[in-house]
């Protein structure tokens, strides 16, 4: 494609031994040296993201609990494993085109593809292999999963490629990625059914969810680089940004998610208000990673490091399915509220 512009390698290639051969000539010679690369710009570390989905699952069950039996086991495991290779056509395309920035990063420059372990045209023969497929597996489950993978596929195209490449555009940057929260909702939820939307206040409360994470993952960033020059050598909007901005985003992002939220709750099932201080509290206890020297935050998939966080966010999760499949009429009485009109699985 014309549009995809190949990065110039500015890392030269491993260095050779006496034989000839890279310096790990034990494990270089093997099938899994030379697959390996390719394997990492698929990022299949990064597929834990996709936990995102389940949302959309539990949400499709809420809504229809007739749906929830173990005949939904195997379109989920589908619908999970189609999400992780149209996933992994972005992560490479962005690795191809980050290359280039990449090398001004202090860790990131150590990547397959700036430090020459990549062939680039077979790069482009992984990243359309892995979209291509991807899609053919969505287009087995239902149009409107299809369609919400299409939709994952495009926003890595307006994400990485010029001449947009929204990734380069302050707060878009942030918002354009963040999206593909709500998509992997969707396409949790139609994993499971595909008669209707979910709920528009929710899809726009976890988009807003995700631009708080991805503005702490800048803050983070921003923080660990710490010389202005250099941040702006790797990523373009940061020229744009400052501590103090990032925090003013992410203040705006955690406003709209509530507001967003609230309206879902009001709605839908006002048990959940009582998730509310929870997931406050985890938000801020996010925020308190993000301030760390060398946050974890910078890379959410290796956040299992935080143990504290992952216990929070497990009982978080825990609490959160409670609340969904029960009724507590006393909360309703309290606010002044009037009831659900979805039925709930059984009462307290």
């Amino acid at each position: 494609m014309s549009s995809l512009r190949e990065p110039q390698r500015t890392v030269s290639p491993p260095q050779l031994n006496q034989q000839g051969l890279p310096s790990e000539a034990s494990s270089n010679t093997s099938i899994l040296w030379r697959i390996g690369p390719y394997v990492a710009i698929a990022r299949p570390d990064h597929w834990i993201k996709n936990v995102f989905m389940a949302l959309g699952v539990l949400l499709a069950c809420f809504y229809h609990p007739e749906l929830f039996q173990k005949e939904a086991i195997v379109p989920i495991i589908w619908a999970v494993a189609t999400t992780c290779l149209i996933a992994s056509s972005n992560y490479v395309l962005n690795e191809i085109l980050d290359a280039p920035t990449d090398c001004n990063h202090p860790v990131k420059r150590f990547r397959p593809i700036p430090s020459g372990q990549v062939i680039l045209s077979l790069a482009y023969v992984e990243w359309a292999f892995c979209g291509a497929i991807g899609l053919a597996m969505a287009s087995v489950l239902n149009r409107p999963f299809f369609f919400s993978g299409l939709f994952l596929l495009i926003m890595g195209l307006i994400y990485n490629v010029p001449p947009i490449r929204s990734k380069e555009l302050p707060y878009l940057d942030v918002l354009s990625e963040s999206i593909n929260n709500p998509i992997r909702l969707l396409l949790g939820w139609f994993a499971v059914t595909h008669a209707e939307l979910p709920p528009l206040s929710l899809l726009v409360s976890y988009w807003m969810l995700g631009a708080f994470f991805m503005a702490a993952k800048r803050f983070a960033e921003f923080r660990f680089i710490g010389h202005s020059e250099t941040a702006t050598a790797y990523r373009s909007s940061f020229r744009y940004y400052d501590e103090q901005k990032l925090l003013i985003s992410m203040f705006f992002y955690t406003t709209c998610f509530a507001l967003f939220l609230g309206v879902f709750i009001v709605r839908w099932h006002l048990e959940l208000i009582l998730f509310v201080p929870l997931i406050a509290g985890f938000m801020s206890y996010y925020l308190h990673v993000a301030f760390k020297h060398e946050s974890a935050a910078q890379s959410p998939e290796r956040l299992y490091r935080e143990k504290g966080l992952i216990a929070y966010l497990l009982i978080c999760l825990a609490v959160f399915v409670v609340l969904m499949f029960v009724q507590i009429p006393l909360v309703y009485q309290l606010l002044n509220v009037p009831p659900s009109p979805v039925s709930p699985l059984w009462k307290f």
